[in-house]
């Protein structure tokens, strides 16, 4: 007979604040919206507090402090530190130590404090209602934060500031709105239940639910549903490829609030430095998981032929990767020549041809290559997908 390890302590506040919170919004809500009424003034409220919240989470604590994926103002941060408070995920510092060690060890049960591995329960909610042992706080890799006199001001006073937005902003708007009960129940706790969960829909449902055009080494997927209820989040494939690109969403049909926030904040010069994949290397990653998988396709059907025409797209493939490896190695000796303050007037003619974009189209000609190839190769595999097994 197995004898099964007792589960970890139950962490109380967590379990209030995620199970008992939803309940009473569930319970009073309808009540007081029978006896008093709610008013649409109240209903966008709720919504432009949600939107406040939740963007100040995924551009403030992920894309900016998680992953440094672009600088702002001081304003900017002290914005997204109040507001991401007023989202009760915790601290920024807490918040982006967790992220970047689920980052650093995703789906590995015993190092990713949510873990997908350990079932959509755990991912979602679980991971928090109890003490387990990748719940301890370590800020080992967060000592930059540690460094942000706005991050460490959060963390000191999070309980206050918490506080203030969640119930004291609510009734002072309740206040101005005639109706502090209604305005605290909806405003307050019911947009808390919502961002909640619309923000652990990306721990969870993303990693169970989508497609992994980019990579399959982990979990994560890409969502279109999810990123609009994330506020561009759901693209969580690319997102775990590429995790220092300020985009989520990489076209511009993609929904992705949080991208044009941080472009709009960049034009008012209030965010710079913003990091954005090349295009090269996004067609790569594409054009990898395209031939994976027609090579499962060519192996299973058994087809020699597939394999023969597959290696000879994979050999240009590989003479692209080459040169563009080429051409990036010559762009750094451009830079390194100015850095040491060496050969300035080479240097000078190396960024006049630059600039009259030598390199520069060189590397649009390779990106244009893996488009095309990825075009091709897609047509490539949809007709032999359509041929039964054994024709040529």
């Amino acid at each position: 007979m197995t004898v099964q390890s007792p589960k970890p302590p139950l962490i109380r506040v967590n379990a209030v604040i995620f199970i008992g919170f939803p309940i009473l919004a569930a319970i009073l809500l309808p009540i007081w919206g029978v006896y008093a009424g709610l008013t649409a003034t109240q209903w966008v409220w709720a919504v432009v507090f949600l939107y406040l919240n939740g963007l100040s989470i995924t551009g403030g604590y992920h894309r900016l402090w998680s992953h440094k994926a672009y600088d702002a103002h001081w304003s900017v941060r002290l914005w997204f530190a109040l507001w991401g408070a007023g989202a009760l995920q915790n601290s920024i510092l807490i918040w982006a130590a967790d992220h970047r060690r689920h980052h650093r060890h995703v789906d590995d049960n015993e190092s990713d404090p949510y873990s997908a591995g350990r079932g959509l329960w755990f991912s979602h909610m679980g991971w928090m209602l109890r003490e387990y042992a990748t719940h301890g706080e370590d800020f080992s890799n967060a000592q930059d934060l540690m460094r942000d006199p706005i991050v460490m001001w959060q963390h000191k006073h999070y309980v206050a500031i918490t506080t203030f937005m969640n119930l004291g902003l609510p009734i002072l708007l309740g206040l101005a709105l005639g109706d502090v009960i209604g305005t605290v129940l909806l405003v307050g706790l019911l947009r808390l239940v919502v961002n909640h969960h619309v923000t652990f829909f990306i721990n969870s449902l993303a990693h169970f639910w989508g497609t992994r055009p980019y990579t399959e080494e982990n979990s994560a997927r890409d969502n279109g549903f999810l990123a609009f209820l994330t506020y561009g989040e759901g693209y969580h494939n690319y997102h775990h490829i590429f995790q220092k690109d300020y985009r989520n969403g990489i076209r511009w049909y993609q929904w992705d609030p949080t991208k044009w926030m941080i472009g709009a904040l960049e034009k008012l010069g209030l965010a710079s430095s913003l990091q954005r994949v090349p295009d090269f290397r996004i067609q790569r990653a594409l054009l990898d998981m395209q031939f994976k998988r027609a090579q499962d396709l060519a192996t299973g059907r058994g087809e020699p032929a597939l394999s023969a025409i597959l290696e000879r797209e994979y050999q240009i493939f590989t003479d692209s990767v080459n040169q563009w490896k080429k051409l990036q190695s010559e762009r750094y000796e451009h830079h390194r020549e100015q850095i040491e303050g060496a050969m300035v007037e080479r240097y000078q003619q190396l960024q006049h041809r630059w600039e009259q974009a030598t390199l520069r189209g060189q590397f649009r000609e390779l990106e244009f290559s893996l488009r095309v190839q990825r075009k091709r190769l897609q047509m490539l595999v949809s007709q032999w997908q359509l041929q039964p097994l054994g024709a040529a």
